[in-house]
């Protein structure tokens, strides 16, 4: 269990945690509370940091902030825990498995040998008693390739325990609402990208989006339709990524997609037509069949320059798509040079 604290020291850090939670801008959930748990018992340093750091930058943190917090600093600390441990335990089996081998086919020779043995001396009077020999080198043999079944079997099951390690990691990190990747997923993704050689032949480009006036939709309309207009232009944008290409909601009512065989100038081709995608669409309200004023997107685009690192890449389609903001809206700018 990854909370070995006592009751006195758990209500201790709940009469802590509270307050916290109380002057930020995030319900009083359980990955809220997991957050300011840790931080308040010490036992995450790292997520101390990062959580002082955004503090200092900005409070109160919002929703984003603390789900940002649980998922690269507690869920994602177990996940990578739970991977060495599978790792570890599997080369363990494995290793036990080719020794009770290596076991099992000495226990063979040797019964060889002992048959040799005794046909050579079985019309001898003097001779041992070689069967009882015999028999027991069987059972030894048979015994051992029991016990080589069984472990197959059990590296077998671990190999299955990992695989749905690796399914409940992926599933960490898709985005409950729209069902593209997380924050946390697509950072990963992105790291694995650029980690690759990289030319100015194939170097990926970014998509940075987010919906024009989304606080006077969700003040209009409420947040139920807000986040009924997110799944929507969320859909678009799935539909309109392929291949390698990877698209994920970065917070809010904002996403970045991810492309890494595609030129700068297909990258805003590809912004264009999910922009004007997106404005061709309507969204009814419910039952009402009330139609709202068209939605709208403004993207940022940007190529990844030799040496730029993956916040350095973000961050300049992120001043193109505060560009295209300042610009009017509905519309796509491509980011300056570094």
């Amino acid at each position: 269990m990854k909370y070995q604290h006592t009751r006195e020291e758990s209500a201790e850090y709940l009469r802590l945690a509270l307050p916290l939670m109380s002057s930020q801008n995030a319900a009083f959930h359980p990955v809220s509370y997991a957050v300011w748990y840790e931080y308040v018992a010490g036992m995450n340093n790292a997520l101390k940091l990062a959580a002082d750091s955004l503090l200092s930058q900005r409070a109160p943190l919002g929703e984003d902030d603390i789900a940002t917090l649980f998922e690269r600093y507690v869920a994602d600390v177990d996940d990578k825990l739970m991977s060495k441990f599978i790792t570890g335990f599997q080369q363990a089996m494995s290793d036990i498995s080719e020794s009770t081998a290596a076991t099992a086919q000495e226990a063979h020779t040797f019964d060889g040998l002992l048959q040799t043995f005794a046909t050579e001396y079985s019309r001898a009077p003097q001779s041992l008693d070689l069967h009882a020999l015999r028999a027991g080198a069987a059972v030894m043999q048979t015994s051992m390739r029991a016990l080589q079944i069984q472990l197959d079997q059990s590296q077998s099951e671990i190999q299955n325990l990992r695989l749905e390690v690796a399914r409940a990691r992926d599933a960490s990190r898709l985005d409950g609402l729209t069902g593209l990747t997380n924050r946390i997923g697509f950072e990963h993704k992105l790291e694995a990208c650029l980690s690759g050689e990289q030319t100015a032949a194939n170097s990926p480009c970014l998509l940075m989006c987010d919906i024009d006036h989304f606080k006077q939709i969700n003040d209009t309309y409420g947040h139920l339709f807000g986040d009924k207009v997110i799944r929507a232009v969320a859909g678009i944008i799935k539909e309109n990524v392929k291949g390698r290409d990877t698209a994920a909601r970065f917070g809010g009512e904002e996403f970045i997609i991810l492309l890494p065989d595609t030129s700068l100038q297909g990258a805003h081709a590809l912004a264009e037509q999910i922009r004007r995608a997106i404005e061709r669409g309507r969204i009814k309200r419910g039952n009402q069949n009330e139609t709202i004023a068209r939605v709208t997107v403004s993207i940022g685009v940007a190529r990844h320059q030799p040496g730029e690192s993956p916040s350095g890449f973000i961050d300049r389609a992120d001043q193109a798509l505060y560009a295209a903001k300042q610009g009017g809206r509905n519309r796509v700018s491509l980011a300056a040079a570094a």
